[in-house]
């Protein structure tokens, strides 16, 4: 199957089911979308918002819509030639509900020997035999426990009984002693949990689609739409949390052979997706990071960091804060995966070292890897990188580690494939769900598979990966917003604008740490440019987002432990914001400076991200400026008959291409016009080279050509770092030189033609988007 044009990702839920989809359809079509891109579908757990917590792979969740609405909406996007991606997730299953889940409900009831044993990843040599389940309280009495209906009761909990464990007048807490599993307290999941997780994430049960049967019994839904002709394009969620992802994407690919399939791995810097993956490509982050550090000024980048030190007091880089961030979470909350692997080693070589020793070299080797896992045996180069910086960073491991590296490089299959699971639950968490929320220098930088320890990129830089990624991946997804991103494209995109303002936004930031402040002077960075970049979002909205990240961070407070004093504090700080008049004045001045050039840079990176080398998704909503925060916040309901009205005028005949201004509309024309091109002139984008500017102000000027040998193709003209560039004089006599022939901009229909003044090109619009007239 070809790769659509572009997609349109959807989230399916009760509030939005896939009849809403159906509803849906025509409009994707007259936005230019080639295909309508689905969230997870399968039976999740009741109520679940997102639908990775799969409990049943037999049938469409019938909160979304069930096989009915799955159908009447496959007929909608047919009916408007839309192609259908959905998004798969091998890796887990929900268990919150054990009796949702007949798999994992048949598993406790009969144990080792259930005939769903193979589906779960459990250590049954951990818990004497049993699968710890962490639900109990700290204030947790035997009298809590009941026995009603056949089945185990912990308050709303419901659990099995083996067949002959429970006699008329048995205790409840006898009758829990005789069961496959133990109930244990809440904190032992950091420390004692024996069965694969998501993450540390104890209601997603890891499963073993390694086994035949289980990745037959698991996708044998999914394939039958495939082969049925309603399905052309699979997103396969976390394919590094599999035992053996490449051989999980081969057989899903023989499988499947004509479907579009991409794979969400995020990629370190300077690693590149491996090249024995049968995937088109990855679902976009690796394109993200470049548009995004498109957008940022190297130059900026000392003065950026001398003043987060002032402000802040810390003086900590990046990497000292990623190796803090993997360290805390492999040494509390993935504790539990580190003593597995322990286990397993002790198994395949009795006596290699005191367990203790061994969980503190495998700790040691997880915190220093620099990417979430290695793929043996053909990334033993980054075990080898590893084990040289732990031997020189604690040498007194040198033996225990030199022993430990042939297991870990493939020598013994479970501690070879553990280890990589754990390393890329580590690097998730405590990169991205941890120190992303620490190291504060400039947060629009920390996105998923970007860098925060870079800052920016020169146009030529930008040139040469898109070159790269034409040569290698020119099917793969790109993306700017998910429902995984850290900030919306449009927060990101205003949050580029602050380096550019210097002390303009370095003094407001200090007068703002001074008048409000909170226990961690890093977090109260952190939260101004939050409003800086979401501006004067709701007041709830912004409250639970200032939860999560502080929880997140963990520094002041937690998850497990909240402090809250601490917590006290930044919301105090946060209502201070709305409340008080001269925080308030302060803040609506930065928001207000910055506002325009974050429309620039949002219709800038938009057009790029729709145009370079692969296949771009809208994240739902997006299509106007979305000020959207961290999940749960960025799956808030879209008001799509808002942006149907809009649509619908922008195509009648005497409109006008609309002004950038707050409503959006000018994105929205933006991305009608891009992706109808790209649907109905694939011939245009067939190739990438860049477009020469000239001129005092060129650096300013991003341009390049998708076509092919001499042809010219779409060619794509956007204005970078808008406020240094109309604070050191403007455009000038900056010039592009377009390809031979005329070209007319698809948003304002002028024609243009050889070397074209940068001012006139940008006279109505900070992008263009170029055709042969």
């Amino acid at each position: 199957m070809a790769a659509p044009p572009s997609t349109y990702r959807l989230q399916i839920r009760q509030r939005f089911t896939l009849s809403a989809a159906a509803d849906l359809a025509g409009y994707l079509r007259e936005l230019g979308t080639g295909a309508m891109y689905l969230s997870p579908l399968l039976q999740a757990t009741a109520g679940s918002d997102h639908g990775y917590d799969i409990t049943s792979h037999s049938r469409v969740d019938p909160e979304r819509g069930g096989e009915p609405g799955r159908l009447a909406a496959v007929a909608a996007a047919r009916a408007h030639q839309l192609q259908v991606v959905v998004d798969i997730v091998p890796n887990h299953m929900g268990v919150a509900v054990p009796a949702e889940n007949e798999a994992w409900w048949q598993l406790l009831q009969h144990g080792p020997d259930s005939e769903y044993a193979e589906w779960f990843d459990v250590d049954w040599r951990a818990g004497d035999g049993t699968v710890l389940l962490p639900v109990l309280g700290d204030d947790f009495s035997d009298d809590q426990l009941t026995v009603v209906d056949g089945e185990l009761r912990y308050f709303e909990h419901r659990f099995p009984i083996a067949p002959g464990s429970h006699a008329e007048g048995d205790a409840p807490a006898a009758v829990h002693q005789r069961q496959h599993y133990r109930l244990v307290g809440y904190r032992l999941a950091d420390t004692e949990q024996n069965y694969r997780r998501f993450f540390a994430v104890t209601d997603l049960a890891g499963i073993r689609v390694e086994n035949q049967p289980v990745y037959r019994a698991s996708h044998a839904e999914i394939l039958r739409w495939v082969q049925t002709g309603t399905v052309d394009g699979i997103r396969i969620d976390h394919p590094d949390g599999l035992a053996d992802p490449a051989g999980y994407l081969r057989r899903l690919a023989e499988d499947a052979p004509d479907a579009w399939i991409t794979v969400e791995k995020i990629t370190e810097p300077g690693e590149r997706l491996p090249a024995d993956w049968p995937v088109a490509g990855t679902t976009g982050y690796d394109a993200l990071a470049e548009v995004n550090t498109l957008l940022y000024d190297p130059a900026a980048a000392d003065a950026a960091t001398a003043a987060y030190q002032r402000l802040t007091g810390d003086e900590r880089s990046w990497p000292e804060h990623l190796e803090r961030g993997k360290r805390l979470i492999a040494t509390t909350i993935l504790l539990a995966e580190l003593r597995r692997i322990a286990r397993a080693v002790e198994h395949a070589r009795p006596g290699i070292a005191p367990a203790d020793e061994l969980v503190a070299a495998l700790t040691e080797l997880a915190v220093a890897f620099g990417v979430y896992r290695s793929y043996q045996p053909a990334g033993d180069e980054r075990l080898a990188d590893a084990v040289a910086v732990v031997t020189g960073r604690r040498p007194e491991l040198a033996g225990t580690i030199a022993a430990l590296r042939p297991l870990l490089a493939n020598g013994d299959r479970e501690v070879t494939v553990r280890f990589e699971q754990a390393t890329g639950a580590i690097m998730a968490k405590g990169c991205e769900d941890t120190a992303y929320y620490r190291y504060n220098r400039a947060i629009g930088l920390n996105e998923v598979g970007g860098d925060p320890a870079g800052f920016g990129c020169t146009v030529a830089g930008f040139h040469a990966a898109q070159a790269e990624r034409q040569r290698l991946l020119p099917r793969s997804m790109t993306t700017l917003s998910t429902h995984d991103t850290k900030r919306s494209e449009d927060v990101r995109a205003r949050l580029a604008v602050l380096p550019e303002l210097g002390e303009r936004w370095y003094g407001t930031a200090a007068r703002l740490l001074e008048a409000c402040p909170v226990g961690n002077r890093a977090f109260g960075y952190l939260l101004w440019q939050t409003f800086a970049g979401a501006g004067w979002i709701e007041r709830d909205r912004m409250h639970a987002y200032a939860e999560k990240a502080m929880r997140e961070a963990a520094d002041g407070t937690g998850w497990r432990n909240p402090d809250q004093a601490f917590e006290q504090g930044v919301h105090a700080a946060v209502d201070r914001a709305y409340d008080d008049e001269r925080v308030h004045a302060e803040l609506d001045s930065l928001i207000r400076l910055v506002e325009p050039y974050g429309w620039s840079n949002s219709l800038a990176g938009k057009l790029v991200q729709l145009t370079m080398p692969g296949v771009p998704d809208v994240y739902q909503g997006t299509e106007l400026y979305d000020y959207s925060l961290v999940d749960p916040d960025n799956r808030r309901d879209v008001d799509f008959e808002q942006r149907r009205e809009l649509l619908a005028g922008l195509g009648k005949p005497d409109a006008r291409p609309p002004a950038v201004d707050g409503t959006g509309a000018a994105k929205l024309w933006l991305v009608h016009r891009a992706l109808t091109v790209r649907r109905e002139r694939p011939e245009l984008l067939a190739g990438y080279r860049p477009l020469p500017a000239t001129g005092p102000a060129a650096e300013h000027l991003v341009a390049f050509d998708r076509g092919a040998g001499d042809r010219p193709g779409l060619l794509t003209a956007v204005t970078r770092l808008p406020f240094t560039l109309e604070d050191t004089g403007g455009w000038r006599d900056t010039e592009l030189a377009l390809p031979a022939g005329a070209f007319t901009d698809l948003l304002t229909g002028a024609t243009w033609s050889g070397g074209v003044p940068a001012a006139e090109l940008f006279g109505r619009y900070p992008v263009a988007l170029l055709t042969p007239a």
